[in-house]
């Protein structure tokens, strides 16, 4: 085992989990995801995809510490406390997307038997991703991870 995945285990030991943050490269945005949040609360994994990491990281410790608080999150809903002044909706990502998200999941896990979610944010102007007043680029920046590509709000 190397230092990086001594790191994460000791980090799940102690915060109920580990957050993994990827740079933006080319047109692909920088994300940040959880890692043994499953393991320490049998709640899915997180993600966020195209916040800057100090914000990302916010969102997935907020989420950690309100399961351990005992909250409970529905996929297909809005949730507030997660980034000021905006609401958060909680997609179900799809296990398609796993191997070019998760690849420290897929390490703790020793395969794909987990689950993960991911928080979707609206623009300044709150407009969401899926919204026809959206733009090609923050549609972009903010993939939704489902099957389709699309929320399960608008299916």
């Amino acid at each position: 085992m190397d230092a990086g995945e001594q790191k994460a285990l000791d980090d799940i030991a102690t915060h109920g989990c580990h957050i993994i943050n990827v740079l933006a490269e080319g047109e692909q945005p920088e994300f940040s995801y959880s890692v043994g949040i499953q393991q320490s609360t049998q709640r899915p994994e997180a993600i966020v995809i195209g916040l800057k990491h100090p914000i990302a990281m916010f969102v997935i410790n907020e989420y950690n510490s309100r399961l351990k608080a005992g909250e409970t999150f529905a996929v297909g809903k809005f949730y507030s406390g997660f980034i000021e002044g905006f609401d958060c909706y909680i997609e179900q990502v799809h296990k398609k997307h796993y191997r070019e998200y998760f690849g420290w999941d897929i390490w703790l896990y020793k395969g794909t038997d987990f689950e993960v979610i991911q928080f979707v944010y609206p623009s300044t102007q709150g407009i969401w991703p899926w919204d026809n007043e959206s733009t090609g680029w923050f549609k972009n920046w903010q993939p939704i991870l489902t099957e389709n590509g699309k929320p399960t709000i608008a299916t």
